[in-house]
């Protein structure tokens, strides 16, 4: 499959849990366009070891993303009631309970398939719809979709590997700077450094700097 970056991001309606106890039938990305930038995050199964510790370390960074202006919005190919059910087991009892950010029950799989982080064994029907073969879960995806609603950054990790909220945060900043100023940013760059002109003059200027 390409690469969803320079591209707009998949629409979908589903059902999801929000708040930590609201099913909300009809969630969509869409609700954000022309508000707020998204960080839409996929994570394999609920009720599992790794899962919890990205969905919590996303959900301590809450206030960091609302700063500015990003939604977090997580997904899974679990159903609804699996994720209410494990929002109200506690942390310390491998729960994910406080988590506020919406967590999407992908339960067609269409919308991990849509963009591009759907393992596992399936075939497609003569009509296209997806048909399960064995099991199917999501790879660790993140997507950082902007305002217009295009894909800025696409990042996926097998499922033994954990995401860095940090670098998360890293890119928002690299890319609202981006939007804002002209400016692009060099390697390991964070919020507050020198940026660069986008031409190879600014480059230049900014390698001599250094």
């Amino acid at each position: 499959m390409k690469t969803l970056v320079g591209r707009k991001a998949p629409s979908f309606k589903a059902s999801a849990v929000a708040f930590g106890d609201q099913i909300i039938n009809d969630f969509s990305l869409d609700q954000y366009l022309g508000k707020k930038h998204v960080l839409f995050f996929f994570y394999p199964k609920d009720f599992t070891f790794v899962c919890p510790t990205e969905l919590h370390a996303f959900n301590e960074a809450l206030a960091e993303f609302e700063k500015r202006n990003v939604a977090v919005v997580a997904c899974s190919t679990d159903t609804e009631q699996s994720h209410w059910g494990w929002l109200q087991v506690p942390k310390e009892q491998g729960g994910i309970k406080g988590i506020k950010y919406p967590i999407v029950a992908d339960t067609t799989k269409t919308i991990s398939y849509n963009f591009g982080v759907l393992t596992g064994e399936y075939e497609m029907d003569e009509n296209e719809k997806l048909i399960a073969t064995g099991s199917m879960v999501a790879y660790r995806g993140l997507f950082l979709i902007d305002k217009a609603g295009i894909v800025r950054h696409a990042l996926i990790n097998d499922l033994p590997l954990g995401r860095s909220v940090e670098e998360a945060l890293r890119t928002i900043d690299a890319l609202q700077q981006n939007e804002e100023t002209g400016e692009v940013c060099p390697a390991n760059w964070k919020k507050g450094e020198k940026a660069m002109q986008g031409s190879h003059k600014g480059v230049a200027e900014y390698l001599s700097s250094k």
